[in-house]
């Protein structure tokens, strides 16, 4: 990143810079390099502040720790110092009893926002701060420019997500969020483990933009003098897997790239989770669904019962089910299983204020019906189950219902956190599906899928009922930290470019 980016010529932010070069040269007349290789730490503040959690006021220990972070803040002429690392702040208590002379030089040279390493003795404050009393110090990385006003922080959200770094530095909650999705990530791998579920992983390059009705992102490979996209989905090559038997269980951590707006539910570079079992269907899916979530959050947060803005949301399982043509119908009184033709339903929906287009078919109707008239009123758990056909190309066909499929997804505080099928797997039904998706791509739709003629080859191999589940992994991470926005979970989110 060039200069002219970060600061402006001759502004404060200039002059703080400018002098803080002249205290390198400062550094250097004095033999020190202010961006060493490698400095031991034997403790973090976090550790410290726990096991001494006890120590009195006023007291004294001869243990020795080596520790080191940010500088936070400066008192005292360097006397007082909060050190922040990754885990948490200790003061620093630096006092020419204690340091050699070179080394007062250096720490007067020592500015808010270095890094330095520090060894010393454990006390504790007569005010009961507990400290290092430092006996030694290395200055580890000399920062050029100011840290934000601590009164004033990094309040422009524009700043704070083009300058993530200077976001977590300054703000605590963005750093513990960050830990939190880590946590969150990690725990749906043990829940999966421990089902006995096959951690895989599939192409992000492909040759058509499968799985999912979206837009893509394409791109170019020169050796093979060939248009690839990226992924849109993990769902095809997953079943694959299942297909090719290298296990009855296997999921997928990864992103996806989907070429579309963007909101505070949506970047185009996500992360997801697909998961398929064999010999399952989209019931055991649900249980899963809510199981795994409600483990993590328990995992995570230590409890099941969440708050997301002004929302008390209680993940205990089970979850409500609800069908989404009942559920419309309860609210609205108009049952769309008595609507058999796409002009009906265009016009059942227009009565209901509903904005719907006069080419879609009746389940695109019923879905946009749904979304508008359903979907924001459902902030507890609940599986939405039963979609119909039209818009379910990977699902199969309702036992009960060929209108419908047994797909479901999970809504949570009026949002989509999963959707899942019993997987459609005889491979006649899903060519048929496919060409449809191809008519409707054909006569506009642009983000109609494909017909996937490897994938058909596949199942006909033959493939074992199986149901599979797919879930935004940002959202799950957006709902356990009450987070706003789908930015403030994505470290470097898509922005727009700086004109």
């Amino acid at each position: 990143m060039s200069q002219q980016t970060v600061h402006e010529p001759n502004s404060a932010k200039d002059q703080i810079r400018q002098t803080r070069i002249q205290k390198l040269a400062d550094l250097a007349d004095k033999g020190v390099n202010p961006y060493p290789y490698k400095f031991v730490k034997t403790a973090e503040a976090a550790e410290l502040q726990d096991k001494y959690k006890d120590l009195p006021a006023g007291e004294e220990t001869d243990d020795v720790y080596s520790v080191a972070g940010r500088v936070m803040a400066i008192r005292n002429t360097g006397m007082f110092i909060d050190l922040m690392d990754a885990s948490g702040k200790i003061q620093i208590f630096s006092h020419k009893e204690n340091l050699p002379e070179n080394l007062i030089k250096v720490l007067k040279l020592v500015d808010i926002g270095d890094i330095v390493g520090f060894t010393g003795t454990i006390r504790r404050t007569p005010r009961g701060e507990l400290s290092i009393k430092s006996t030694s110090l290395e200055l580890l990385s000399k920062s050029l420019l100011p840290l934000p006003e601590k009164h004033h922080g990094l309040t422009d959200v524009e700043t704070r997500y083009r300058q993530r770094y200077v976001d977590m530095i300054v703000n605590e909650d963005v750093r513990k969020t960050f830990q939190a999705r880590s946590l969150i990530i990690q725990k749906i791998r043990e829940y999966l483990a421990k089902e006995g579920f096959l951690e895989v992983e599939t192409p992000i390059l492909q040759t058509m933009a499968s799985g999912a009705n979206a837009r893509p992102f394409t791109t170019h490979h020169n050796a093979l003098e060939m248009d690839l996209t990226l992924r849109i989905a993990l769902e095809l090559y997953l079943k694959r897997l299942i297909v090719g038997g290298v296990s009855e269980r296997v999921f997928e951590i990864g992103k996806c790239f989907r070429n579309e707006g963007i909101d505070t539910r949506h970047n185009p570079e996500f992360t997801m989770i697909e998961l398929y079992q064999a010999y399952a269907d989209y019931n055991d899916m649900m249980t899963l669904t809510e199981n795994m979530v409600a483990w993590v959050a328990q995992e995570v947060l230590g409890t099941m019962k969440i708050k997301y803005g002004e929302n008390e949301i209680d993940l205990t399982p089970p979850w409500d089910r609800k069908t989404m043509l009942g559920s419309i119908k309860e609210a609205t009184g108009v049952d769309f299983m008595e609507i058999y033709g796409a002009e009906q339903a265009i016009e059942a929906a227009r009565n209901l204020n509903v904005h719907v287009e006069d080419t879609m078919n009746w389940g695109q109707v019923v879905e946009a019906v749904f979304e508008e008239k359903i979907e924001p009123s459902l902030i507890q758990p609940c599986h939405i189950i039963d979609y119909p056909r039209e818009i379910s190309p990977l699902a199969k066909v309702h036992r009960d219902n060929e209108r419908l499929t047994e797909r479901f997804e999970t809504r949570v505080n009026g949002w989509e956190i999963a959707n899942a099928f019993s997987e459609l797997t005889d491979p006649i039904d899903q060519r048929m599906r496919f060409e449809a998706q191809a008519r409707a791509k054909a006569a506009g739709d642009e983000e109609a899928m494909d017909i996937d003629e490897d994938f058909i080859c596949a199942l006909e191999y033959g493939m074992p009922p199986t149901g599979g589940m797919g879930m935004g992994i940002d959202r799950l991470v957006m709902l356990l930290t009450d987070s706003p926005s789908i930015r403030d979970v994505i470290a470097f989110p898509t922005l727009k470019k700086r004109s």
